[in-house]
């Protein structure tokens, strides 16, 4: 098991609460692949995006702390890239001493 970390962007023109129901999509959707959203999502809210990206100024921000196998991610970035409602994510492999400082995995 991995630990990552998984920045979302929703798109702006979402109202409040379906941005919300995308954070329980995103982590149903980790779940079913075998991995595990470790703690709640860090909702940053709606803010102001540094670039227009599709024609959108703003967006919902979401940061993920997730410990999944390795490649179980691919096919949850994979459903990222075709919808239209996401309109950019990050994963980032964590360092493993950066993983056992956040308690996701146990330091060996």
């Amino acid at each position: 098991m991995r630990a990552y970390e998984l920045m979302v962007i929703i798109s702006g023109k979402l109202e409040e609460s379906n941005a919300h129901g995308w954070l329980k999509s995103i982590s149903a959707s980790i779940t079913s692949v075998g991995g595990s959203v470790h703690g709640n999502p860090d909702w940053w809210g709606k803010r102001r995006l540094a670039y227009p990206i599709q024609k959108q100024d703003d967006g919902y921000y979401a940061v993920f702390n997730v410990v999944a196998p390795a490649g179980a991610l691919d096919e949850v970035e994979r459903g990222f890239r075709l919808s239209d409602d996401v309109l950019r994510h990050k994963l980032l492999r964590l360092p493993d001493d950066e993983a056992a400082r956040r308690g996701m995995v146990s330091a060996a």
